[in-house]
């Protein structure tokens, strides 16, 4: 799980904050508490190997500091880069209004979702993204601080049982314009 967590975090995120945290839930008992904040999808939790919460930190700014400079130390980026961008970077996003930041760490561990949807199918597991949830209890329930992390999906993972129900796609020419 840990492998595909961090291949998954290899996903582009806004300048780098990587603002995606990640909670797996495995055990029954876990389950157990996370089934009433999951009222419509609580086949998955019961049937799959792990429930990932995914989470995005409306401070990840926090770590920009350590981000940088383990680019430094790993020879991606010199010195004078990342005084320059934490310089500007951290008092943006310090900034940022709670709408707007909501936004930015929601697309970003999107982002990293979508990623991990496709490792995990590398690696021979199937997911399911549940946006169907409890979102102002999740946090809480998990022993996070809910003003800090805000739920942006859940997955279910594990290996197919049985074959679930193949969906549709509307055609490109239907969801593309040309200008």
């Amino acid at each position: 799980m840990l492998e595909m967590i961090q291949e998954a975090t290899t996903a582009p995120s806004s300048v780098n904050m990587q603002p995606w945290r990640f909670v797996v839930i495995e055990s029954d008992e876990q389950k157990a508490k996370l089934k009433p904040l999951i009222r419509f999808n609580t086949k998955q939790n019961a049937t799959s190997s792990a429930m990932i919460l995914i989470f995005g930190d409306m401070q990840c700014y926090e770590l920009g500091e350590e981000i940088y400079n383990q680019a430094v130390a790993e020879g991606k980026m010199p010195d004078e880069v990342r005084d320059q961008q934490l310089a500007v970077i951290i008092p943006y996003y310090k900034n940022f209004t709670k709408e707007h930041m909501n936004d930015v760490v929601k697309i970003d561990s999107s982002l990293a979702a979508m990623q991990l949807m496709l490792i995990a199918r590398a690696h021979g597991y199937e997911t399911n993204p549940i946006g169907g949830f409890e979102s102002d209890q999740l946090a809480e329930a998990v022993g996070l601080d809910k003003e800090r992390y805000v739920p942006v999906m859940i997955l279910s993972i594990g290996k197919e049982k049985e074959a679930g129900y193949t969906s549709v796609r509307l055609p490109a020419e239907k969801v593309t314009e040309f200008k």
